[in-house]
């Protein structure tokens, strides 16, 4: 059966990300080197690095960056969301990936939930923003109400995690949330994207964008590349040992 996923086309898929709390300049730099090699759709950094990032990739017009909000707790108040949310839009971010309130999703709190949401994609104004459930935390009645409420709120993706919790997203969690939320919105997995298989294991269950970090990254594309009969790219240097997303 034929795939489902064009690897010529698999980095249209991926965002690929350094968002660990000690990534370094270094591995910024690493980052964009490999995002210019396999056109990436989107990169993503911490705060502190996007300026950086989109800096960086400025004459890159196929190559997004994207801004992270709330992340990876999810748990500052809405205003301080809003104003980074903001301020991600005011540098140049093409997408806001926001961590949801967890603790009020857990306390049954829905409103509060939607209201943050909503309040982010509003702060956007028009910028694809995509909520992040980080499943790690949560129960399936809690990931498919997540999912509902985070439609509601005018998402254009339901994203499973930030890497950072200890619990990978599953094909079970993709269909899940695509049971939940239908065609409502997209579906990002993120955390536990280790290998090509379950990329497209993902893909057929619904999932169209991966958060995957850079070692799991370039494995990926060096996988696809060998199906394709190519050559894996040489890289030229060290990659960093520990990787969330």
């Amino acid at each position: 059966m034929k795939n489902i996923i064009d690897f010529e086309e698999i980095g249209k898929i991926i965002d690929i990300s350094a968002v660990r709390t000690d990534v370094t300049v270094d591995e910024i730099d690493q980052m964009v080197e490999v995002a210019k090699k396999y056109r990436f759709i989107c990169a993503f950094a911490m705060p502190c690095f996007t300026k950086k990032l989109i800096e960086m990739l400025k004459d890159e017009e196929d190559i997004m960056v994207g801004g992270v909000v709330g992340f990876p707790s999810g748990a500052d108040t809405t205003s301080i969301k809003v104003a980074t949310a903001k301020e991600m839009k005011q540098l140049g971010c093409n997408e806001l990936d926001m961590v949801i309130n967890v603790g009020a999703l857990k306390s049954g709190k829905y409103d509060i939930v939607k209201d943050d949401i909503k309040a982010i994609v509003e702060a956007g104004d028009g910028l694809p923003v995509k909520s992040i459930l980080e499943i790690s935390y949560l129960t399936d009645d809690e990931i498919a109400r997540g999912s509902e409420i985070a439609v509601k709120a005018g998402v254009s993706y339901v994203k499973t995690g930030t890497g950072w919790g200890n619990i990978p997203t599953t094909v079970d969690t993709i269909k899940l949330i695509k049971g939940t939320i239908g065609n409502s919105a997209k579906i990002k997995a993120a955390g536990g994207v280790r290998d090509l298989d379950t990329v497209i294991k993902m893909v057929e269950a619904g999932c169209s964008r991966f958060g995957i970090g850079l070692n799991s990254a370039i494995k990926i594309m060096d996988e696809a590349n060998r199906r394709m009969g190519n050559e894996a790219i040489e890289h030229g240097f060290v990659l960093a040992e520990n990787e969330s997303y």
